[in-house]
């Protein structure tokens, strides 16, 4: 299992990349449930939960309007496999790891490849 937290995107982006996510693995998610805007000013954080398999289905690459920051936290396999995913979809830059002894998380920079 592991995380997947999205920030500095618009709702539309977060929810482009929930449904790349949810194309390959299964999710904590209602497939109806996406992100919603927030009011004024506020910037918003959305998550979801996803369980990798390994048989995932991959993605064509998914065109974003923006860019995404992305921060995968779980288990190693787990978080292995949400960013070659996510890496299939998007164009991805590494921005930094940190590393325990079950876990890791790790933070992207998503946007559309060319």
């Amino acid at each position: 299992m592991a995380t997947v937290s999205l920030t500095g995107a618009s709702k539309d982006d977060a929810a482009t990349v929930f449904g790349v996510l949810r194309t390959a693995f299964p999710t904590d998610r209602a497939p109806d449930d996406v992100p919603q805007g927030q009011p004024g000013d506020r910037s918003a954080v959305w998550s979801a939960e996803f369980e990798p398999a390994q048989d995932w289905i991959p993605t064509d690459p998914t065109p974003l309007e923006g860019s995404v920051s992305a921060t995968l936290q779980g288990d190693y396999v787990a978080v292995d496999q949400l960013f070659e995913a996510l890496s299939a979809a998007f164009a991805v830059d590494h921005w930094g790891a940190a590393s325990g002894d079950q876990e890791k998380e790790v933070d992207l920079r998503l946007g559309t490849k060319e």
